[in-house]
């Protein structure tokens, strides 16, 4: 069967699944997946041809997509500010809101001078904390992105670890990953292999409330680690709290603490934050609209 005459076959079966925009752009990252060719390749090539063994593929994964299955883990990867990363149920699937927040921190630090001037009079590495790091996405972009920097990552999850490990492999990045519940830690500078201070902490923690599982997707609930997604309703703001306390002690003089939080909570975080004493905090909202980062510093 002609690829370009497979197209319409596969797009009407994963259409009553996703909408058509989806499933199309599902085929395309599949044919790049399969067999490295992009949308103006088959624009090119109408009459490439689909072998037995090449569509006993696409039908697999076509089996596994009518389950709503998300096709970052059908195919086990998935692109982060402009980099490859490997995931899979362990690890939640990266979003572009976290791609912002990545963005924000680079040009943040770009820009701080006290900071670099800092790091140039001590001879010294920026030191940078990712806090429930996962597939290791922002820890590993703020490593491919910041001259001299010394990332750590922390996680729960010893088999998300595993996946960011790899992830930091394949990127060609070193990151300090530890398994550690930030939950039950009672100073960051007591962790084994941690420096003293940090410069710049980051965290993306759990922060969906179970009130809002409605609004979430029903291949997310089915499929992606609740583990990294959800809070207790009674206490929305727990992994917040704890990581600003730790934070206190932890953190540079001139560093910086930036939070991608849950977009209906914005003001009781920057009131939380407030209550513990950071200053020159900054809301921020994301490309849809939504409160979705916080920055501040103590």
């Amino acid at each position: 069967m002609f690829i370009k005459s497979y197209r319409t076959n596969f797009i009407n079966e994963v259409a009553q699944f996703f909408d058509e925009s989806e499933a199309e752009s599902f085929f395309y990252i599949i044919l790049e997946k399969l067999h490295n060719l992009k949308r103006i390749d088959l624009a090119l090539q109408p009459n490439l041809e689909l072998s037995k063994f090449e569509l006993d593929k696409w039908e697999a994964i076509v089996t596994e997509l009518k389950t709503q299955k998300p096709i970052q883990y059908i195919l086990g990867e998935t692109e982060f500010y402009g980099l490859p990363f490997l995931v899979n149920e362990n690890t939640l699937i990266p979003r572009p809101e976290t791609e912002e927040l990545v963005k924000l921190i680079i040009k943040e630090v770009g820009n701080n001078k006290e900071l670099r001037q800092a790091q140039f009079d001590n001879n010294t590495k920026l030191n940078i904390l990712d806090i429930g790091t996962g597939s290791g996405c922002i820890a590993i972009s703020l490593a491919k992105n910041i001259e001299n920097a010394q990332v750590y990552a922390i996680d729960i999850s010893e088999e998300a670890l595993k996946i960011a490990k790899k992830n930091a492999e394949i990127n060609e990045v070193e990151v300090n990953f530890i398994c550690e519940n930030i939950l039950e830690t009672v100073f960051l500078s007591v962790v084994e292999g941690f420096p003293k201070l940090f410069d710049v902490i980051v965290s993306n923690p759990p922060y969906v409330r179970n009130l809002e599982k409605a609004e979430i997707a029903a291949n997310v609930l089915a499929f992606e680690p609740h583990l990294a997604l959800f809070v207790e309703d009674t206490d929305a703001l727990l992994f917040y709290r704890k990581i600003a306390q730790l934070v206190k002690k932890s953190l540079s003089e001139n560093g910086k603490l930036y939070f991608e939080i849950n977009q209906y909570l914005g003001d009781e975080t920057v009131e939380l934050l407030e209550n513990l004493g950071f200053r020159d905090i900054i809301l921020k909202k994301d490309i849809y609209g939504n409160n979705r980062i916080i920055s501040c510093k103590i």
